[in-house]
């Protein structure tokens, strides 16, 4: 008899050990589980209202059952409660409310028993399995690992990892590529995430830091950082962009990608099925970065426009097609890779619009200024835009003008100054007839013609302007499938920076009294008088 309990006493433990190894737990999460089992087998046997503990000694594998009753001044229910003095015979240190553990005999487990014993323990070592997956996963974001593939559901690869199981969607497979069960996989953990059915382990082929990690595999300059990769596009299973600085000016970023005879590139392009890749020098400059992300095509001219991240690039009439690539696919990895959006045009329709901006500009001047249609030109061939400049600028740098005398360059500048005052008058005429008032005009920054554009948009108080944001004013750019989108403000027509839009709402909230003006700082002197007045006065 006794020989039998050691053998299964033995036996439990030897359970508990297979189940550790094979799970890769703690063997004490094993016991535990048992322990939980062998509870709930004796709840059913002596009643579930019960309170059960079972403890398993893990050297020698002895199973101690206990009931615990709740000590009290009057026992109602005896299978759960035992009296104050009854407990003090066993516990003289006992009070109203702690527990007695009252030992039972060792469980016999019947079939139904014995099977929801099983249940509890599967149940927890599953539990514990998922735990240990997680936390041996969750730091193991942006990794590149290996695995084997298990099965293919619905065009979604599962991947035995090893000690895990992971997921490749079907949108984050490269394009045309297939796998079956048994075929070795590389892949990127772009996320892991707890979820009921346990701990979801999320892998990518398509994720631009996978070619990235791949690169850092294959060029030992970047694992050391001596070369690093600061951004990547990439239209997967067809072509890619990847921008690389090197940190020590003796080594040329692009070879070492490159490789001898181009052999680190050439790994990396063969896990990615054929993927063209455009390694491309990265720099601080947004200008050249974009020249040099538009290779292979060729760039004539740049211009950039930094508050709306925008950039027009001019290119030769034949490059055109090379520039924007098929479907549009250079230019737009192009604009990922540096984060600008990229208008290209061709030299001749940069050309067409130069012309259509003489001639819009020369048009104004006739009208403006009331002069003949040669006389215009020439403004604008010096590089006036404006009557403002007209009006404004150093009478001698009109007069300068070959064919000019200085009283032409007076009489210009008095026909501008004198349709400025015209427009200025049908300006406050509109501002008035649109109920704006005059006390906005004090707000610094503010003109007759933003008035105007104030008042069509329902903006006709200083209250009203004070309870603006920056971006109503000067608007907003967002990305949005990787296309930045921009969204127009108040002030879309004039030249208004959003440390300026900022100033004028301020200047608005202080003049409504939202706000507190700061206190101006006193000045060392001033300080040093009151200190002598101070000191005078104590004297």
């Amino acid at each position: 008899m006794n020989a039998a309990v050691s053998a299964n006493r033995l036996e439990l433990l030897q359970i508990a050990d297979a189940v550790a190894r094979e799970k890769s737990i703690d063997r004490q999460i094993v016991i535990e589980a048992m322990e939980d089992a062998i509870q709930k087998a004796a709840r059913s046997r002596y009643g579930n209202e019960t309170e059960m503990r079972a403890e398993i000694d893990g050297r020698t594998g002895e199973i101690r059952l206990s009931r615990l009753l709740t000590v009290v001044d009057e026992v109602e229910n005896p299978a759960i409660e035992i009296l104050l003095k009854d407990a003090h015979a066993r516990n003289p240190a006992a009070r109203v409310g702690d527990f007695i553990a009252d030992p039972l005999p060792p469980l016999d487990f019947g079939r139904i028993a014995a099977q929801s014993a099983k249940q509890v323990i599967v149940q927890k070592v599953r539990e514990a399995e998922r735990d240990r997956q997680y936390d041996e996963y969750k730091d193991r974001v942006g990794e590149v690992i290996n695995g084997l593939v298990k099965r293919v559901e619905y065009g979604n690869v599962i991947v035995d990892l090893g000690r895990g199981e992971g997921i490749i969607r079907r949108d984050e497979m490269i394009p045309r590529e297939a796998y079956r069960p048994g075929d070795r996989i590389r892949a990127f953990i772009y996320d892991v995430r707890r979820e009921p059915r346990g701990p979801q382990i999320f892998l990518s082929r398509t994720h631009p830091q996978f070619m990235a990690r791949l690169f850092a595999q294959e060029v030992p300059e970047i694992y050391d950082g001596i070369i690093e990769i600061r951004s990547v596009a990439r239209d997967a299973g067809s072509r890619a962009k990847i921008a690389v600085l090197s940190n020590d000016s003796s080594i040329d970023p692009v070879g070492a990608c490159v490789g001898m005879r181009g052999s680190r590139v050439q790994a990396v392009v063969q896990e990615l099925q054929g993927e063209k890749i455009d390694i491309i020098p990265w720099s601080p400059d947004a200008a050249s970065f974009i020249v040099n992300a538009l290779a292979p095509a060729e760039v004539t001219k740049v211009v950039l426009d930094e508050d709306a991240e925008r950039i027009e690039v001019v290119v030769p009439d034949e490059q055109l097609s090379l520039a924007i690539g098929r479907r549009g696919q250079n230019v737009r990895l192009a604009s990922q890779l540096t984060g600008w959006d990229i208008d290209i045009l061709t030299e001749e329709e940069e050309s067409q619009r130069r012309q259509a901006e003489f001639v819009e500009r020369t048009d104004l001047f006739v009208e403006a200024i009331d002069v003949d249609e040669m006389v215009a030109q020439l403004l604008v061939s010096e590089g006036f835009t404006s009557v403002e400049e007209l009006a404004y600028v150093d009478i001698d740098e009109i007069s300068s003008i070959e064919g000019f005398d200085e009283d032409t360059a007076v009489e210009i500048q008095t026909r501008a100054n004198e349709y400025l005052e015209r427009i200025e008058g049908e300006r406050d005429a509109r501002r008035r007839e649109l109920g704006v008032e005059d006390a906005l005009r004090e707000i610094e920054g503010v003109d007759t013609a933003m008035m105007v554009v104030f008042g069509e948009d329902g903006i006709k108080t200083v209250e009203d302007l004070a309870g603006c944001a920056t971006d109503d004013l000067v608007g907003w750019s967002e990305r949005s499938e990787g296309e930045i989108v921009r969204h127009d403000g108040i002030l879309k027509g004039f030249d208004l920076s959003r440390e300026e839009a900022e100033r004028m709402i301020m200047a608005a909230r202080l003049a409504a009294g939202w706000i507190e003006p700061e206190p101006e700082p006193a000045e060392a002197g001033e300080e040093a008088g009151d200190d002598e007045t101070s000191d005078a006065a104590g004297a």
